[in-house]
């Protein structure tokens, strides 16, 4: 059975920061493309950010410059590493994997950035 379990999240203060962790069983993370995408409420789901198999990243223009993804095939992980958060980055953050015909959504943590 594939699982994606995700980690971190939660309340912090505008500029702060706050790291998310996807963790994969099941499937070996190395042959997936990995991303993140969020979901605000009201709001349709939308990309935040991706890495490839080989390693190439991409970004929403939203958090270009605030957000890093990276993956660790060794402990089979992606992670997301938010910094400089504003109120409009409070949603619900997804972690995903694509790959060999196959697609894998996290069960979901909450980012809410308020004062």
């Amino acid at each position: 059975q594939v699982q994606l379990v995700q980690s971190g999240g939660g309340l912090v203060q505008p500029g702060g920061s706050l790291r998310l962790s996807c963790a994969a069983s099941g499937i070996i993370l190395s042959g997936y493309a990995m991303g993140y995408y969020r979901q605000a409420p009201g709001k349709e789901r939308e990309l935040v950010a991706t890495v490839t198999s080989a390693g190439v990243t991409n970004y929403a223009d939203s958090v270009k410059g605030r957000f890093t993804i990276s993956r660790d095939n060794a402990k089979n992980t992606v992670s997301l590493q938010m910094n400089s958060l504003k109120p409009e980055d409070t949603a619900m953050y997804y972690c995903n994997a694509r790959g060999w015909g196959n697609m894998y959504w996290g069960q979901g943590t909450q980012v809410t950035v308020s004062s």
